[in-house]
């Protein structure tokens, strides 16, 4: 099997590349060797790369300069993917790809399904909103995965920023009025690969089964104060030397960001759960790990 792997060079990218060395021949394209905000040149790149399961995890993730940014945005989280869904659909390859929490408004008081309506409150949502209908309606056989509160142990994420910011500050101040789920790259992947390992030909209609649609987080909640409460602790239990001797809790309007945020946004795992018989690690657990591979096993562990 062929894989190619877009955004390769992203948190879910590297952790996907991991995940599946050793299984499929991978094309491992960052955005040097395919720049989807050129969708025009789309086509002849997946002609040259001849994949027999496509992967996207590129995306335009910048959600507060996507306000400004908004051209951009749409095109790489929207136009582009509705032409991979086009190539894709025409030459019946299967298709996977990343959507967000960040569809919904957040005014939910339970887990969204995958059948509630979207509803997004940035650009950075709306863009990607319109990329799941593009590449639904390009009739692909695709799976869209949406997930939630992305981190891993490279690049730009929360994990990162609260570790550096620890290590700078005696007082770190974080929302605590917005809810969901730490996800890690290495849990998405993990299960990617649970579904990759089924074989090509089953793939569509394994995607069919789940309406080529599926929500994939770790279990449990929490709020972005809880999460950076998490990792500060686990940074002490690992003997990272600190700053940090307070985590101060904040609501939303003290902390204004030109993108707005759904206060709520966690997802229901029943269809992954029912489709894909697949029950994912509680997010505390996972962020163990991603601690043991950054910095080593905590004391008693």
């Amino acid at each position: 099997m062929r894989i190619l792997i877009t955004g390769a060079g992203g948190q879910v990218g590297v952790a996907l590349a991991r995940e599946l060395a050793g299984f499929a021949d991978l094309v491992l394209a960052t955005r040097s060797d395919l720049d989807l905000s050129y969708p025009q040149g789309i086509g002849a790149f997946l002609r040259s790369a001849k994949p027999d399961l496509i992967i996207n995890a590129a995306a335009y993730t910048a959600v507060d300069r996507a306000e400004t940014e908004q051209d951009q945005a749409w095109t790489v989280n929207a136009t582009a993917v509705g032409a991979m869904g086009r190539w894709a659909a025409e030459q019946n390859v299967p298709l996977i790809h990343f959507s967000t929490d960040y569809v919904f408004d957040g005014d939910a008081s339970e887990p969204y399904s995958e059948t509630d309506p979207v509803c997004p409150l940035s650009v950075y949502g709306k863009s990607k909103a319109e990329g799941e209908r593009l590449l639904l309606s390009s009739e692909a056989p695709c799976l869209i995965i949406r997930t939630a509160w992305v981190y891993s142990d490279h690049g730009k994420n929360f994990l990162k920023t609260m570790a550096r910011l620890a290590t700078e500050r005696t007082e770190l101040a974080v929302v605590s009025d917005q809810l969901g789920t730490p996800t890690s790259s290495v849990q998405i992947s993990n299960f990617v690969g649970h579904i990759v390992r089924q074989g090509q030909p089953a793939l569509p209609e394994l995607f069919a089964r789940a309406s080529r649609l599926v929500h994939f987080t770790a279990s449990g909640w929490t709020s972005w104060h809880g999460f950076a409460s998490a990792i500060v602790d686990g940074l002490k239990r690992r003997s990272v030397p600190l700053k940090a001797s307070k985590i101060r809790a904040i609501p939303s309007v003290e902390y204004p960001t030109p993108a707005p945020r759904p206060k709520y946004s966690r997802l229901s795992a029943e269809r992954l759960k029912q489709v894909f018989n697949y029950h994912p690690e509680p997010w505390e657990q996972a962020l163990n790990h991603v601690l043991d591979t950054s910095y080593g096993k905590a004391a008693g562990q």
